[in-house]
């Protein structure tokens, strides 16, 4: 990474710009996923319900085009739940996830958090950051019906 990276509040503004991110970290992820939800779903429930009900932080990054800024990844918290963690895949294994991991974790005594069992770069990636399996689900109470992991850590 050229430029420098910031950990902020997101702004209600940037929900369109964080939906079309986690679409694009989420259909790399799992791509046997694409398209279960429409851009217009996503930027609905980012709106409605994710910047609505959540602390959302963004990782902004300065070597965005033209020399502006660029949002790399964001997460999402509330209360004691982690309930997304996205890196955009051009800028994965950068420092990003690690750093919105610890703003996540910067006031709590403890989180958990839900990813998916295939998805082995995130299980890795919470793991090594101290995370323990809690619990294993077949996905019948998922809308995915993905096959998930509950994870938690604790100081």
């Amino acid at each position: 990474m050229s430029g420098g990276l910031r950990i902020r509040r997101a702004v209600a503004g940037e929900s369109d710009a964080v939906a079309l991110l986690h679409r694009t970290a989420f259909d790399t992820a799992m791509p046997h996923l694409v398209g279960l939800h429409t851009p217009d779903d996503d930027r609905w429930f980012f709106r409605e319900r994710v910047f609505a009900r959540d602390e959302v932080w963004v990782a902004i990054m300065d070597d965005g085009p033209e020399g502006g800024h660029l949002i790399g990844g964001y997460c999402a918290v509330r209360g004691d739940w982690l309930n997304q963690l996205y890196v955009d895949p051009r800028h994965w294994t950068r420092g990003i996830g690690s750093a919105l991991l610890e703003q996540a974790r910067a006031d709590r005594p403890a989180l958990q958090l839900w990813t998916f069992q295939c998805n082995s770069r995130a299980r890795r990636f919470y793991e090594a950051r101290g995370f323990v399996l809690a619990e294993l689900t077949d996905g019948s109470g998922n809308e995915e019906n993905e096959p998930d992991v509950r994870y938690v850590w604790s100081r």
